[in-house]
């Protein structure tokens, strides 16, 4: 079911072996992305009623339809039931005081000559988030999307997600983006809803920045947008990697990995231990509770696909290989995980000991589950307030501050050929004869 390799005499043949293949869009899905952007830039709501009726199977009468009202949110959020309601106030408010405690800050510096500098942070005006639906409801991803905006200070919240049959939104959906902080919400998926907040319609005014997971026609969209707004980034399947030594119980590793594997065929859920008799124990116990899985085909191909048992000879070997796949999730099921986590340089998010499951991640430890996948935790990191805000470098100087950086400047402006540039801050020395500070 699931294959196991050998790190022992090197990580690299591992790391190629574990390389997914550029996945190829077919050019058809293309064309389809670039016809629906284009067809909502041009002709705004009746290219969103279309393209709802066409792909999700609903015929909004008219495109006021396709606006959730106050109503709605309203109504959903009475009916949720109370240990519902409760479960989502509670991963709220660890959000809501995680990303609080994250927030970057506006700073100010005063140099040796008086000159002032330092940065302003300020929320962007509008967002739009996106949440995956029709066939299924994610309140966590609105949760974990909205409440970072309402914490940056984001005024304008703009929920997108596709109907179900008859418009129908899942009321836990409206539910938790009550409880969240929406402003506005719109029946509308796909590309088209991306076309939609990039672009603006008549209906529905465009954004500053969209965030939140889709699928392939949704993050295309995305990509093509990117420039007339912000994204947060393009994300691939969901990935953990468990770092596992003599401590760690295999059942634990299990359930881990197929938490991660029930996603979607294309998930990945890796183990690397230092411990040979670990693998066929954690190979017995994926088989045992694998059979009770609803999901356990998708789980089964999962892993049979993508996931391994990797053995290494070490614990730094094992870190060493976490570290060239920069996975999405990191666990380190060890004795001591703070005497590893110095070593981990790139992961989106580190769960740290046994009583550590990646699923308080996904929905209630805080930090967000919206994360860097495919590698890209290289360079990249989780969704968080500070990606609603942006900063502005705030200088202002001295005179004495002007008169002491003025030789450095005609060298520079000189070097470089820009005589308008040096004249701007000569005239000002000139001016006041270089007296005074």
């Amino acid at each position: 079911m699931i294959r196991t390799l050998d790190a022992r005499r090197g990580i690299d043949a591992v790391v190629t072996t574990l390389e997914r293949s550029p996945e190829a869009v077919a050019p058809e899905i293309h064309r389809t992305v670039d016809e629906i952007l284009g067809a909502v830039r041009s002709r705004g709501d009746a290219a969103l009623c279309e393209y709802t009726a066409r792909l999700d199977g609903w015929s909004p009468a008219a495109a006021g339809e396709l606006a959730l009202t106050a109503a709605d949110f309203e109504t959903a959020e009475r009916a949720l039931a109370p240990d519902v309601r409760a479960a989502l106030e509670y991963a709220a408010d660890r959000i809501e005081r995680y990303h609080a405690a994250a927030m970057p800050k506006s700073w100010r510096m005063t140099d040796e000559h008086g000159s002032v500098l330092g940065q302003e942070i300020r929320p962007l005006d509008r967002v739009g988030v996106y949440v995956p639906g029709g066939r299924a409801a994610y309140p966590s991803t609105v949760l974990m999307t909205v409440v970072p905006a309402r914490v940056a200070g984001v005024r304008e919240i703009v929920l997108v997600t596709p109907p179900g049959s008859g418009g129908r939104v899942e009321p836990v959906v409206l539910g938790a983006a009550r409880i969240a902080g929406v402003t506005e919400g719109y029946r509308i998926g796909g590309a088209q809803a991306v076309a939609a907040l990039a672009y603006g319609t008549a209906l529905i005014r465009r954004v500053d920045k969209i965030v939140g997971p889709g699928n392939i026609y949704v993050a295309l969209a995305k990509a093509r947008v990117f420039g007339e707004v912000g994204i947060d980034m393009v994300a691939g399947p969901s990935e953990v990697v468990v770092v596992a030594d003599a401590t760690a119980d295999p059942e634990w590793i299990a359930a881990d990995m197929l938490a991660q594997a029930e996603h979607d065929p294309m998930a990945r859920a890796l183990l690397i231990t230092d411990v040979g008799e670990l693998i066929p124990r954690v190979a017995a116990a994926l088989e045992r509770q694998l059979t009770a899985l609803p999901r356990r085909a998708i789980a089964a191909q999962a892993l049979q696909t993508n996931g391994a048992l990797i053995r290494v000879d070490s614990l730094d070997q094992a870190l060493a290989l976490a570290n060239r796949l920069a996975p999405e999730h990191l666990e380190l099921l060890v004795a001591v995980p703070a005497a590893l986590l110095p070593r981990v340089r790139h992961a989106g998010a580190v769960f740290m000991g046994g009583h550590t499951p990646e699923v308080v991640g996904d929905y209630v430890a805080g930090p967000n589950h919206v994360l860097p996948t495919a590698g890209t935790a290289r360079f990249a990191s989780p969704l968080s307030a500070e990606d609603f805000v942006k900063r502005s470098s705030v200088i202002e100087y001295s005179r004495g501050g002007l008169r002491a950086a003025a030789p450095h400047l005609r060298t520079l402006t000189r070097v470089e050929g820009l005589a308008g540039h040096g004249s701007a801050a000569a005239l000002r020395l000139n001016r006041d004869g270089g007296k005074g500070e």
